[in-house]
């Protein structure tokens, strides 16, 4: 490097022992900030449309839940059953 090059350097990178600040386009750089209620427009798209990385956990979620609605059609089931042996007999009996 020559000596020219040195000085022309120098005098960009520094001023009077201070480095300049360095300047960028707003527009270009830093995004406008949206307002809150814009966040929830894109959501339509994503409720309807699951994500297939957590298919997993919805293949668990969803045996979990046939699981728990047939064990309640069970109970009730045979809550029913026992009700009509019940009222049957309490028919024959005081008829």
């Amino acid at each position: 490097m020559t000596t020219q090059s040195q000085a022309i350097e120098v005098e960009v990178v520094e001023i009077d022992g201070i480095a300049p600040v360095a300047k960028f386009d707003s527009q270009q750089e830093a995004p406008q900030p949206r307002p809150s209620w814009q966040d929830w427009q894109n959501w339509q798209g994503r409720i309807r449309k699951l994500d297939s990385r957590w298919w997993p956990l919805w293949v668990l979620l969803g045996v979990i839940a046939v699981g728990l609605l047939l064990t309640v059609g069970l109970f009730l089931g045979i809550i029913f059953v026992i009700f009509r042996i019940l009222s049957g007999f309490l028919r024959a009996i005081f008829r």
